[in-house]
């Protein structure tokens, strides 16, 4: 990996992270990478399914972001009006707040609209937090 590249990770047999992904793509106009972890030699990043199935992940050069942490670096790295947001996520109370609200919606995607059995986590992974 190069050391300016940006590559956003995430779950492509998840149809609400395949979603996001589309979403986020278009609100950031396409300037940073965005692929699914299946598509990807993550040992080439150092991580793995098991990690990438759980959460985003967000390469920046030599420094790697997870979670709500991901997805603000992301925002403010596509240098868009969106870098805003960016910013307000990473205020303390509000990247606390964000960090709990993802890893929520993380353990049931499966049970919002557009989820699959494929989005659910096993029941022992429900709730933890890398």
């Amino acid at each position: 990996m190069s050391a300016n590249e940006q590559l956003l990770i995430f779950d492509g047999d998840c149809a609400i992270c395949s979603t996001s992904a589309r979403v986020l793509k278009k609100m950031i106009k396409d300037r940073i990478a965005i692929k699914p972890y299946q598509r990807l030699d993550l040992a080439e990043y150092g991580l793995s399914s098991e990690l990438t199935s759980k959460a985003v992940y967000y390469i920046s050069g030599k420094k790697r972001y997870v979670a709500a942490a991901a997805m603000a670096q992301v925002l403010i790295d596509s240098k868009t009006i969106w870098a805003v947001a960016g910013w307000f996520i990473k205020l303390p109370l509000i990247r606390t707040l964000a960090k709990r609200v993802y890893y929520v919606i993380a353990a049931n995607r499966h049970r919002l609209p557009g989820g699959t059995p494929e989005c659910q986590l096993p029941d022992n992974e429900r709730g933890k937090h890398n």
